[in-house]
């Protein structure tokens, strides 16, 4: 940005900067540098028209501008932009603008690709006929209840946007991606954790002996924890803590609040058995006080 354009910023004043094209991408979109020689991807209609690599364009006819912090993830963008309709990205950028204000954790930059490029497929598939059913609905639905309510809104927007009915099925997968953007993982290890969640809620209740009220705030608080469990036993992050400190901790838990901490010790031996995951002493010690939390809340809801 030059000395003018960083005066007329600070006076309030609207800013013109020019870019010059890097490739034109297609009518819409163009991936261009900065006066410091940065790449970005610029967007809006009739955009590229008529232009050429090397010529000018002003920051008057961008609409929106698109700089990853990583360059990998920028080709990335690049690659997608060149494949899909801009109808549709522009549609996902609606609905990742809206999924960042409703959801409370923050999003992995990457979630605009990934939705981008599955709600396209997603489209060619509905339009050739061909629906995918998902196996993990159900273990969706229950695990991430915010995340799936958002998959719901993104079929419906889609629908009001493109007029394309997607099944339920998409807002599970659409709700997918955005745990995958919350948990920085991949969708392979995002299916396990899924899987691995639904499990533990099951021994959980097996446990008990009950089903808990899963619309409820101590149910969801138990239900991200032990997605953030899974996510560090799958990516091997747990933290081994202070040992002498835990080993009085864990004791004075395990004694106050045995049946729970032998329900935490019952989900770390599904973890072992089914999972060959090895649970850590830490994360049974707090799963055991989330448990004792979600079952208060039950009895004190009865």
């Amino acid at each position: 940005m030059t000395f003018q354009q960083r005066q007329a910023l600070f006076s309030g004043k609207a800013v013109l900067m020019r870019f010059r094209i890097k490739k034109v991408i297609n009518n819409n979109i163009l991936c261009v540098t900065d006066a410091d020689g940065s790449e970005m991807i610029v967007t809006g209609r009739g955009l590229g028209f008529g232009h050429k690599v090397g010529e000018q364009v002003d920051s008057a006819s961008v609409q929106k501008t698109y700089r990853m912090t990583n360059p990998t993830v920028q080709q990335k963008l690049l690659d997608l932009l060149e494949q899909i309709p801009y109808e549709h990205f522009l549609l996902t950028d609606e609905l990742v603008g809206e999924i960042r204000k409703r959801i409370s954790y923050p999003l992995n930059e990457s979630l605009l690709i990934t939705l981008a490029d599955h709600i396209n497929f997603a489209i060619k598939r509905q339009k050739q006929g061909l629906l995918y059913k998902n196996p993990l609905l159900e273990p969706i639905r229950e695990c991430y209840p915010e995340e799936f309510k958002m998959g719901r809104y993104c079929i419906k927007r889609i629908k009001e946007k493109l007029s394309v009915s997607l099944p339920e099925d998409e807002a599970g997968f659409i709700a997918l991606h955005i745990v995958n953007a919350e948990l920085n993982t991949s969708m392979s290890v995002m299916n396990d954790i899924t899987r691995f969640v639904d499990g533990c809620i099951k021994v959980i209740e097996s446990y008990y002996g009950k089903k808990f009220d899963h619309t409820s705030l101590a149910f969801s608080r138990l239900a991200v924890h032990l997605r953030f469990f899974a996510q560090r036993l799958f990516q091997n992050g747990q933290d081994s803590g202070k040992e002498e400190y835990d080993k009085k901790f864990r004791s004075l838990i395990a004694r106050n609040c045995k049946e729970h901490y032998q329900c935490a010790e019952t989900v770390a031996a599904y973890a072992e058995n089914v999972w060959h995951k090895k649970v850590s002493d830490e994360e049974i010690l707090f799963m055991a006080i989330h448990l004792k939390r979600v079952n208060l809340s039950e009895q004190h809801s009865d």
